[in-house]
């Protein structure tokens, strides 16, 4: 479709296309981005805590359920291995646990309070998914798909 002057559609669309971007170029080189505050934690710190209990936790109930030991040890790992991953991207260590509660001593209670805290890491980590650069969304969104996955093989 042609308009009144004679361009088509799409090169009407081009053109606007390009110079939005033409102008949103220099905003996002940095040149009028203010300097991090270094004393404002990164927004990925609370997901990094969050599996770092999340382990601490199954490794916790493992040793008070030595029968769940080896259910538990793999989704233990994937919460470590989340960890190591979003402490690269935020450009940190990955932090050491500190000492933590005890685990559930009835099996029957510890699974569902696993659970529960699974679920619970989802929803932060889907949250963070959503307000967080493209960049560190596709690490989130398999984050938070994990957690989801460890919820249901809890059950």
């Amino acid at each position: 479709m042609r308009t009144s002057d004679g361009y088509t559609r799409r090169r009407l669309l081009g053109v606007t296309a390009g110079a939005a971007l033409a102008v949103s170029a220099p905003a996002g080189c940095g040149l009028f981005d203010k300097d991090p505050d270094p004393a404002r934690p990164d927004p990925l710190q609370p997901v990094l805590d969050e599996a770092l209990r999340l382990a601490a936790a199954y490794d916790r109930t493992a040793l008070a359920q030595p029968d769940l030991a080896k259910r538990l040890a793999p989704l233990a790992a994937d919460h470590r291995a989340h960890a190591t991953a979003l402490a690269a991207v935020i450009g940190t260590a990955v932090p050491s646990a500190g000492p933590s509660a005890s685990a559930p001593a009835d099996g029957t209670a510890a699974l569902p309070a696993l659970r529960t805290a699974e679920q619970q890491a989802q929803r932060t980590a889907a949250a963070a998914c959503r307000q967080t650069s493209p960049d560190r969304a596709a690490l989130l969104g398999s984050i938070a798909a994990c957690r989801a996955t460890h919820a249901e093989a809890l059950r």
